[in-house]
């Protein structure tokens, strides 16, 4: 019981990482919450589906999937977001926009695919593999390890690379990475496709595990923002950490209360961060200087 229960809360978690991690990088770079990123989810896992029902196999249809979400992020900082910040909207402004942004998006994908649920497994559904008294499938195999792969790939794209580097830079200070002459557009419209990738990528995997709905996105945002604020905003190790606690968190915890009692588990874990340790496990505090 408890190693099928520890299994659980791994998948879980890995998706959780991703929708942080995605989620962690846009907010560190335009200080905003894009809750959009939920919609952009959905999206991912529903233009898999669309490829899939045009007779594309799932080979082409999900690398296609994933650049037409990459796409969608890039056309809302685009056309929307970018838009607002050229006219000093608050941060505020910018939240009532991502949430309307939400409501537009999932609404498009119940209209043209339907609220019922839909799935892109194919082929009998299997057992699992025996592993330490557990049963876990092939495609939950793929998925921690997919995720831990993409976790480590950005840990060293922030660390080594140019572009990672000017996120680091526009994150910590916007204004001084514009003197020293990175654009800032530009590493933000950079942000938002890497981190909507990531989104697409999480919803295409657990769609393959279970099925999709137009509002899968909105769950796997909230447990994502507990993962990222738990873990630490812009650190990636941090959105490891926090998307596990919060997958172990659910599934461990329903080893001794009730099934209903997940969501309120992991919220109990987001009032305590806040209360106790905002900065989360790995992020830093900021401090103010005085002038």
């Amino acid at each position: 019981m408890f190693s099928q229960l520890f299994v659980n809360g791994l998948i879980a978690g890995s998706i959780y990482a991703l929708v942080a991690l995605g989620f962690g990088l846009i907010y560190s770079t335009t200080r905003f919450f894009h809750f959009a990123h939920g919609a952009v989810y959905a999206a991912g896992a529903y233009l898999t589906y669309a490829c899939w029902l045009l007779g594309l196999s799932l080979y082409i249809a999900i690398p296609l999937a994933v650049i037409g979400t990459a796409i969608l992020g890039g056309l809302i900082e685009i056309g929307v977001y970018r838009p607002l910040r050229k006219k000093n909207a608050s941060s505020l402004i910018l939240l009532l926009a991502s949430l309307g942004l939400f409501i537009v998006i999932q609404n498009l994908i119940s209209l043209i695919f339907g609220d019922n649920t839909k799935t892109i497994r194919s082929g009998a559904v299997t057992e699992g593999l025996p592993i330490f008294g557990a049963r876990i499938t092939p495609i939950q195999i793929t998925i921690i390890v997919v995720s831990g792969l993409l976790l480590l790939l950005c840990w060293v794209f922030m660390k080594k690379t140019k572009m990672g580097k000017a996120m680091r830079a526009v994150a910590n200070d916007p204004e001084l990475a514009r003197v020293v002459g990175i654009e800032s557009d530009q590493v933000i419209l950079f942000t938002f496709t890497l981190g909507s990738t990531l989104a697409a990528i999480g919803a295409i995997l657990i769609s393959l595990d279970t099925d999709m709905t137009p509002m899968m996105g909105f769950y796997a945002l909230l447990m994502g923002v507990v993962a990222v604020i738990a873990g630490g905003i812009g650190s990636i190790p941090g959105a490891a950490l926090g998307g596990l606690l919060v997958g172990m968190a659910q599934h461990l915890g329903v080893w001794k209360i009730p099934t209903q009692w997940q969501d309120t588990i992991v919220f109990l874990i987001l009032i305590f961060f806040l209360l106790f340790r905002p900065q989360g496990f790995l992020g830093r505090v900021v401090k103010k200087a005085a002038v």
